[in-house]
C-alpha cells in the first residue's frame, strides 16, 4: 500500500505569535520536523500544505517534498485539507490512502506514523488516540478523499466528517506520544509555563 503523506502548515499561528511552522524546537523548525517524521514512518510522497510567509517555510524543506500553496488558508484547516487532497488526487500514481498530519505536533514520531500506515488501504479510515482521546494524525484512504473535500468547513478539518462512522479505526497511540499540539511558546518541549 502506498500511503502518502499530507502535513498542514498553512496557518499563521495567531496564538503562537507567528506561523507554526518556522517554530523550532532542539533546533530544528516544526515543519522540518514533521516532513521527517513522515518519511521515517514511511509516507511517500510527502506534500506539505502552504499559506502564511509560504516563501520562508518552503527554504526549510528538504527538495523531494512537494509543496502546495493554498490562497484561502485563512479559512482555516479544511482549506489546506481540501488543496491536499485535491493535489493528491492528480498524483501519478494516485496513493492507496494518505496520513494528514498537523505541524503543531513535535511530539508524534515516526513511530506513531509508522503504526497508523500499518491500517492504510484505499477504504481506511483510521485515526490516532492518546488514551483514548483522538488526535492526529488521520488515515484517509482514496475512495474518501473527495467526501471529505466536499463536507470540510472552517477549522474544524474532517472532524465532522469522521464523527460517528462506524468505520473509523481508533488506534491507540498513547504508549509512543502525548500527542499533544503547541499553541503558545509555553507548550514547547521543556518550556516552562512562566518562560513564555
Amino acid at each position: 500500500m502506498r500511503t502518502a503523506g499530507l502535513l498542514l502548515a498553512a496557518g499563521a499561528g495567531r496564538r503562537f505569535g507567528r506561523p507554526k511552522a518556522l517554530v523550532e524546537v532542539d533546533g530544528e523548525a516544526l515543519v522540518t520536523r514533521a516532513v521527517r517524521v513522515l518519511a521515517e514512518g514511511g509516507c511517500d510522497p510527502v506534500v506539505v500544505v502552504l499559506g502564511a510567509r509560504a516563501d520562508d517555510v518552503r527554504t526549510l524543506l528538504p527538495g523531494r517534498v512537494t509543496t502546495v500553496n493554498v490562497p484561502d488558508w485563512q479559512e482555516g484547516m479544511s482549506a489546506s485539507l481540501r488543496e491536499g487532497l485535491r493535489t493528491l488526487a492528480h498524483l501519478v500514481p494516485v496513493p492507496d490512502a494518505v496520513l494528514v498530519h498537523l505541524v503543531d505536533l513535535p511530539g508524534v514520531g515516526a513511530d506513531v506514523v509508522s503504526r497508523l500506515r500499518a491500517t492504510a488501504g484505499p477504504e481506511s479510515v483510521a485515526r490516532a488516540t492518546y488514551g483514548g482521546v483522538p488526535g492526529h494524525p488521520v488515515l484517509l484512504g482514496r475512495r474518501w478523499w473527495a467526501d471529505v473535500a466536499d463536507v470540510t468547513r472552517g477549522d474544524v478539518g474532517a472532524r465532522e466528517w469522521l464523527r460517528g462512522r462506524s468505520d473509523l479505526q481508533l488506534v491507540e497511540c498513547g504508549d509512543l506520544s502525548e500527542g499533544t499540539d503547541v499553541d503558545s511558546p509555553a507548550d514547547l518541549p521543556g518550556r516552562r509555563a512562566d518562560e513564555g
